[in-house]
């Protein structure tokens, strides 16, 4: 797979723009686990390599659990996770694929049970933010890990 432009190098004050904005969601309400457990679950269903493959590592640099990681994709089956990270991840899927009729009334219900309305107003803005990286380095063929050394992630140490 080779790259089909690099986006950020032609709209450089948009990319500026959008990284200033994923900034703000780090000083958000939700915190940073769950943050990275959203990014690697859409990013697993927008099929992006490259911000699967970026996310996965930055959760690896701060701790997370390679059982977990591994689980993300089977988050229902899997007893890994809190039911306030059940509740993210369920959030997260249906704003990433949004259906005909929108999001169901049984999954905005349980993420009340288990987050405040500014959380769920942060969380939405943050998956809104990974579904539009994705979208770019799906669209451009973004090399996964050709960005490693530039953003830290080559300290990740997999098997």
């Amino acid at each position: 797979m080779s790259q089909r432009l690099n986006a950020f190098a032609q709209s450089p004050e948009l990319f500026k723009k959008f990284v200033e904005f994923g900034m703000l969601l780090k000083s958000g309400a939700i915190e940073q686990p769950i943050l990275r457990l959203v990014e690697i679950r859409a990013s697993q269903i927008n099929g992006c390599g490259f911000c699967l493959d970026m996310h996965v590592k930055d959760a690896k640099i701060h701790g997370e659990g390679e059982l977990r990681l591994h689980h993300v994709a089977i988050w229902r089956e899997s007893g890994e996770f809190s039911p306030r990270e059940r509740a993210c991840l369920a959030w997260t899927e249906a704003l990433t694929t949004l259906g005909a009729q929108g999001v169901p009334d049984e999954i905005y219900e349980r993420v009340r049970t288990q987050l405040s309305e500014k959380e769920i107003s942060d969380l939405s803005f943050a998956i809104m933010a990974i579904n539009g990286w994705n979208r770019l380095n799906v669209g451009f063929r973004t090399v996964p890990g050709s960005a490693d050394k530039a953003y830290g992630l080559d300290k990740a140490k997999f098997n």
